[in-house]
């Protein structure tokens, strides 16, 4: 197989000396190419074998979390300021080196470049949240609360915590974790998706020239044998998970069962419901940009457009017209505006659901697999080996159908056809996944009632992507979340840590004798 590279500068700064080729573990502050197998990791643009990655053998696991534990004493006790002016210095290189680590994300992943910068930015704006830690630890203090009894909470890191995280964002769902983590005095350990492991890697050098101490943040590349090596670790307390249902489900069991804190964010089939008075030129955009940016591959993807009314007859000519006018190509050509998914096996598994939605019967409108000029297999020119698909679209699609009751995790959009409001939220509602969801209308009392009456953990309301802010946190409800903190915000603060109350009273105001009785607020 081919094998393309990254400039130099890039790859210098991932790949430890004496093993070009291999990306990395870290482990106490250095990189560690272990003894395990290693993987392929693809340009997904060209289909050629950019390096290999380093597979975590058990002896890895155990190397990390000791690593992880060596460090949590000096790092817990280390005031919360002094923490938090690490991560400004981590903050200050990871805005300096933002293009440089979108343009690994797109080496990796495919998505097109401004987009990698957008992803670098959200996690950007966590670390900036994560730098106020000083004021989010902050407890809470009762003067009095019985005859000479102050009583008062704080709140205390965890321990060794991890984070399994997915392929789709390198860098923006472990930011939604790690920073948080340790700066509420926890150590780390990322297992990052072994597609695309490099932004990983990176990021461990930066927080490393930020002055993190060795062992507090730590990168354990793997597959399952790693996951399930970090799930059943005594030492490590926490695990947070972003991935699909399936595996959230048996993250949060596997991980309850030897008690540990759990927080897994599971998949989605965000819908987008389009009322008839609508701006339907600005509906359509919402849904060409949420619907194929990334290729789909995005947990807050539109995958399902309800359309209410007369709706369809209205956007479905200019949703097509504007699915097959999409440019794909390279992330790092400026011109494209969708870029490759991420593996072969992918490409293929999307495939199977064009044909799965034609076998059903859906109204396929755009076909995807097939070159929009003369029905050619759909390639780019210069990148025939890239697993490239063009934008997908389907009408008359129906809750029965397996493309829209599964979660696809590409550029495939399934519209249906709902006679009124009251059906758009009932078929919304009776969908098992309910991570974001959106709704586009003029009318001020449907958005309300919309936004109170819609089961799902995220709502945009003329926005078709509500992924919150930085202090406001992400989490989907039912099967797109097992646990009961979402992410990252002030739900990520309590994940990451324990409260702890104490009551004190001095010799000076202590009552003579034995009490028998239950302490009241006398």
């Amino acid at each position: 197989m081919a094998v393309s590279k990254l400039p130099n500068e890039i790859s210098d700064a991932i790949l430890p000396a004496g093993a070009a080729g291999i990306v990395p573990h870290w482990i106490g502050g250095r990189t560690v190419t272990g003894k395990g197998s290693r993987l392929p990791v693809f340009d997904p643009a060209t289909g050629a074998v950019m390096r290999e990655v380093a597979m975590a053998t058990a002896a890895d696991v155990e190397a990390a979390v000791a690593s992880a534990r060596a460090a949590l004493p000096g790092w817990s006790q280390t005031p919360p300021v002094r923490r938090a002016r690490v991560l400004n210095n981590f903050l200050g290189l990871l805005n300096a080196e933002r293009d440089a680590l979108a343009a690994l994300i797109t080496s990796e992943h495919g998505k097109v470049f401004s987009d990698a910068q957008g992803e670098v930015t959200r996690g950007i704006e966590i670390v900036e949240f994560a730098c106020g830690i000083a004021q989010l630890l902050k407890g809470d203090f009762t003067d009095q609360v019985s005859t000479g009894i102050d009583n008062w909470t704080l709140r205390q890191p965890l321990g060794v915590v991890a984070g399994i995280t997915p392929f789709n964002f390198p860098c923006m769902v472990p930011c939604w974790m790690f920073p948080l983590a340790i700066a509420c005095g926890n150590t780390f350990v990322l297992k990052p998706s072994e597609r695309d492991p490099s932004a990983a890697v990176y990021m461990a050098r930066l927080l490393d020239r930020a002055g993190l101490p060795a062992g507090v943040f730590n990168v354990l590349q793997g597959d399952k044998l790693a996951v399930d090596g970090l799930l059943d670790h005594p030492e490590v307390r926490a695990l947070s998970f972003v991935g699909s249902t399936p595996i959230a489900h048996y993250i949060y069991q596997r991980g309850a069962q030897h008690g540990k804190r759990v927080q897994a964010l599971g998949g989605a089939k965000n819908h987008m419901v389009v009322m008839p008075d609508a701006d339907i030129e600005q509906a359509v955009d919402a849904l060409i940009g949420a619907a194929y940016g990334s290729a789909g591959e995005r947990c807050m993807a539109i995958s399902v457009a309800v359309l209410v009314g007369d709706t369809a007859e209205r956007m479905l000519p200019l949703l097509a017209e504007r699915a097959r006018k999409l440019r794909t190509g390279n992330g790092m050509q400026a011109e494209s505006e969708m870029g490759p998914v991420i593996t072969a096996q992918a490409l293929e598994r999307i495939r199977g659901y064009i044909e799965d939605g034609v076998a059903s019967g859906a109204k396929l409108l755009v076909d995807g697999r097939l070159h929009p000029k003369g029905g050619a297999p759909f390639t780019v020119p210069g990148h025939e080996g890239g697993f490239f698909i063009g934008a997908t679209l389907f009408d008359q699609v129906t809750p029965q159908m397996r493309i829209y009751r599964e979660e696809i995790f590409g550029p495939v959009l399934s519209c249906v056809r709902v006679p009124d409001f009251a059906a758009a939220v009932e078929l919304v509602n009776a969908h098992p996944m309910a991570n974001g969801v959106a709704c586009y209308t003029r009318d001020g009392h449907i958005a309300r009632e919309f936004g109170r009456r819609i089961e799902v953990g995220m709502v945009g309301i003329n926005v078709p992507i509500p992924v919150p802010m930085a202090w406001h946190g992400f989490g989907g409800w039912k099967g797109s979340l097992f646990g009961d903190t979402h992410a990252y915000g002030e739900e990520g603060v309590r994940f990451y840590t324990r409260q702890k109350s104490i009551m004190q009273r001095w010799p000076e105001s202590t009552p003579k004798g034995a009490e028998f009785a239950m302490p009241t607020s006398k």
